[in-house]
């Protein structure tokens, strides 16, 4: 990462810069077809049963036919009953075959879509912290969920629904053929007529098929942030929900457009491969009825060629809705596709494991930029011994938060290096690195689950006993012992239904049920009362003792008996020691404390 080769967070960021050339790629249809690999032999079974009731379905028309041309003026009702027998059997083993295909196939197409949404759901958890910054959830969750959503049909039923509908028009050809060479010349000839228009129908439903896309991304983003709670405050307090509601009918009327525009596209094509059903017969009945009064053709073979051109010009109308819906889906594909394509965190799973931490950080020259171009850190220095508090202090926006996400490797530095127990840590296996991390923020997340499940997410294997003493250690257990439910009490969606200090003293247990030698607190306190502050810093009291702790604070009062205290300034480190050789240099941090105590008799 640091020979050469831009860092991830930059090579995937362009793939978001809107002045990026847009580049038509062609469709890859090995990458399609590698996503029913897996189920080959289930596949196989499927055609099997295809072709066994597309044999079966000829039986009724040919079976007509001989009823009608020689059973019955046979007079011979054994033979009569026999066909009328054959019918049936043959209709009954057809649907039986048809419910041993649909059960197979609905098997191998859930199967694809849950390896599907899997895969997808899988790659987003690898992509590095600046994809997330960068891009809204609800285009995220959009593509996760509707467009995964949105091709279900076609990998279910489309593959079969082909397989079928060529199969149908094989076979069918083939016995009119046999029956009679010229009502099938006269039966084929319109065949081109169906298919010759479908791909520049297609093609313009793909393009439109995208822009729907978009305009979904766009709708799923605007509910994704103004339903959120954090979202919907916001918007009661300033008295914005015309605006909002005009805002998303705007965003709903142009995907309206669009649904139209793709709903109309192609619709004089279908209603041509509808008049050819109807024609197709009549022109069946014309030459044929010729044929008898002239050729001595048989009324029974016209009925049954009628009969069997629903079985040739019904699978080729199927087949040309299906390639349209091919060309619609195949833009929801690409957009799974350009997802599944980005660049994922760096885990070379040949490093070694990181095993054992002592806990000593340095770091080495390091300098950092967001892809914006923003400098955030510039040739950053400094060593954090085992077992200190080193606390990160400095205006809002120096590069203190930055500074600390370099630890867990969030973010790779471009220049410099940072090291652990005097190994870099861009030479040890990723996930092993952030086993031995624990981090606390201000903006405490919590599933909207039972407050047991949110502990034990830290540690899956810990006991009852194990969180109950790590929810005593963080001074949170008298409060859930009080519930009515205690530890199966559902702490609501992203834990509000706590409050702020019970939230960050919940985050607190779970972190030291992780029990990691590193630890990362980002501004843990600042957002509490006195009361709550008192009950975080004590909770803290045995989080922090033997780990050597990176506490970034705004309140200087809760970082002055820090080991080594770094004023950060401009993303690079302006002054550095404890807080009374801070204080002597009468420089930054003297000034911060000065504003935040407002009495200069304090220093």
């Amino acid at each position: 990462m640091f020979g050469g080769a831009p860092p991830v967070h930059l090579m995937w960021s362009n793939m978001f810069d809107p002045k990026r050339p847009k580049i038509e790629k062609p469709i890859d249809w090995k990458r399609l077809g590698s996503l029913f690999l897996p189920y080959w032999k289930k596949e196989l079974q499927v055609i099997t049963c295809i072709l066994a009731v597309s044999v079966l379905g000829l039986l009724p028309p040919v079976l007509t036919m001989y009823l009608i041309d020689k059973a019955i003026p046979s007079g011979n009702f054994t033979i009569v009953s026999l066909m009328v027998g054959g019918m049936v059997l043959s209709a009954v083993a057809s649907a039986a075959i048809g419910a041993l295909q649909g059960y197979l196939n609905s098997t191998v197409g859930e199967s694809i879509m849950r390896d599907l949404r899997g895969r997808l759901m899988s790659h987003m958890h690898k992509m590095p912290l600046d994809f997330f910054t960068s891009t809204k959830t609800g285009e995220i969750m959009n593509r996760v969920t509707n467009d995964v959503d949105s091709i279900d049909g076609v990998v279910s039923g489309t593959l079969v629904s082909i397989i079928t509908n060529l199969v149908t028009i094989i076979t069918t050809l083939v016995t009119i053929f046999f029956l009679d060479w010229r009502l099938s010349l006269l039966s084929v000839f319109l065949l081109p007529l169906m298919i010759l228009p479908l791909w520049p129908v297609g093609r313009k439903m793909y393009d439109i098929r995208k822009e729907t896309r978009k305009k979904r991304d766009q709708m799923q983003s605007v509910g994704q942030e103004t339903l959120s709670i954090s979202g919907i405050v916001l918007l009661k307090s300033f008295t914005r929900e015309q605006y909002e509601r005009d805002r998303y009918y705007k965003l709903g009327t142009e995907l309206m457009d669009s649904e139209v525009k793709l709903a109309l596209i192609g619709r004089w094509f279908m209603a041509l491969i509808a008049s050819m059903v109807t024609v197709g017969p009549a022109c069946i009945w014309l030459y044929g009825s010729w044929l008898v009064i002239h050729h001595g053709l048989t009324v029974g073979m016209i009925v049954t060629f009628v009969a069997l051109l629903g079985r040739l010009y019904a699978p080729a109308s199927a087949l040309a809705g299906i390639q349209i819906q091919i060309m619609t889906a195949l833009a929801v594909f690409e957009r799974i596709f350009d997802y599944l394509d980005m660049s994922e965190e760096v885990e070379n799973l040949e490093l070694p494991k990181l095993t054992e931490v002592k806990g000593e950080l340095q770091f080495d020259h390091v300098s950092f930029s967001y892809p914006s171009g923003r400098l955030a850190l510039e040739d950053v220095s400094f060593t954090i011994k085992q077992g200190q508090m080193a606390a990160l202090v400095g205006p809002s926006g120096a590069g203190k938060t930055t500074l600390s996400m370099l630890v867990p490797r969030f973010y790779d530095p471009e220049l410099g290096t940072i090291l652990l127990d005097g190994t870099p840590l861009n030479s040890v296996r990723l996930s092993s690195l952030r086993e031995h991390i624990g981090i606390v923020t201000q903006e405490t997340y919590l599933f909207h689950d039972t407050i047991f499940n949110n502990l034990l997410y830290a540690r899956p294997s810990a006991s009852r006993e194990e969180i109950e003493s790590a929810c005593r250690a963080a001074n949170i257990h008298q409060f859930i012992d009080a519930l009515p439910e205690k530890y199966d009490t559902t702490v609501g969606e992203r834990g509000h239904k706590l409050s702020g200090g019970e939230r960050q003293r919940l985050a607190i247990a779970r972190v030291l049920l992780k029990n990691p030698e590193i630890l990362i607190l980002d501004e843990a306190t600042s957002a509490l009362d006195s009361e709550n502050e008192a009950l975080i810093q004590a909770a803290l009291t045995p989080l922090i003792e033997g780990r050597t702790s990176l506490v970034i604070a705004h309140r200087l009062s809760t970082v002055i008996k820090a080991d080594l205290i770094l004023v950060v300034e401009n993303g690079r480190i302006a002054e550095f020691g404890k807080h009374e050789e801070l204080i002597q240099l009468n420089g930054l941090y003297t000034r911060l404390y000065r504003t935040q105590f407002k009495d200069p008799s304090l220093v």
